[in-house]
């Protein structure tokens, strides 16, 4: 048996020696909030108790696995996207708030179509196709990912936030699945991280996510030079292709988009005034 408030302190002391020292702490508290099933207020309020010693060992485990570097997101398989909750696991990225920038620019995108087609291209955990569904009620929604697991994992975040009827899940490359079908709006958040910053990554990033869903090529291009006229071909007229970007990129993608003929080029930028996201249309 452990007191509650003693194994925070233990557990804290132990992060600290992680590669997150400064949210040792923080991860150490919510880390037992999960593994008791309980709230911050609840732990509060019970601080000096002991808690069982199965739990404590179930506690202990995952402090490992935060010490090894490990993202808090997969050792309790949620995160929260939207202000929807998903459920993560190391198949798929774990969803960032720069991405809810896309999601944003999308609804504003698909609100000019009575009825808006929208087709979201590796879909992961499925965070921007249910995101969209879950404030587009009208539109018609396609998720797709090369990856069967995340296709599997994005339905069932479908389903725990109840848009699973708004959204058909396919699994290929890129826009494949829906060869000859006529969409409203592409939205995509590819892979776009050049293999040569590979060992600049933090090591949660590099050592935990799935390669396949953060890398392109040297540059990082190599999936929008593919996506791009894809995107294009599957556009009606007046349609919009909304594409999240990396730190560097808006000038190349910005060829690539004029290239493949969309006009009305436009970028999003973050908080850091960092462009993130490009926006293009296929003209009439």
């Amino acid at each position: 048996m452990a007191i509650l408030r003693n194994l925070v302190v233990d557990g804290a002391t132990r992060l600290s020696l992680g590669p997150h020292p400064d949210r040792a702490s923080q991860d150490a508290e919510a880390l037992l909030i999960h593994t008791l099933g309980k709230d911050k207020a609840w732990l509060m309020a019970h601080a000096g108790e002991e808690t069982p010693a199965a739990w404590a060992v179930r506690y202990t485990e995952m402090l490992k696995r935060r010490c090894l570097g490990e993202p808090m997101q997969y050792i309790v398989c949620e995160a929260e996207f939207y202000g929807l909750p998903f459920r993560v696991t190391p198949d798929v990225l774990i969803p960032r708030p720069e991405t809810e920038h896309l999601v944003e620019k999308v609804v504003e995108l698909a609100g000019r179509f009575a009825a808006p087609r929208i087709v979201d291209v590796g879909t992961g955990t499925g965070a921007i196709a249910v995101a969209l569904a879950s404030h587009l009620r009208g539109a018609v929604i396609t998720a797709i990912d090369i990856s069967s697991p995340a296709v599997e994992l994005a339905r069932q975040n479908a389903e725990m936030n109840g848009v699973l009827q708004q959204i058909d899940f396919l699994e290929g490359d890129l826009l494949v699945p829906v060869a000859g079908q006529q969409f409203e709006v592409v939205s995509s958040n590819p892979p776009y991280v050049p293999e040569i910053d590979r060992a600049s990554l933090s090591v949660e990033v590099r050592d935990h996510e799935p390669a396949l869903a953060l890398f392109a090529g040297n540059d990082g291009l190599d999936i929008y030079r593919r996506l791009i006229p894809a995107a294009f071909g599957v556009l009606v007229c007046g349609g919009f292709v909304a594409l999240e970007i990396g730190y560097g990129q808006s000038e190349a993608v910005s060829e690539l988009l004029s290239a493949s003929g969309f006009q009305q080029l436009d970028f999003i930028s973050d908080l850091q005034n960092i462009p993130r996201v490009a926006i293009a249309c296929r003209p009439s």
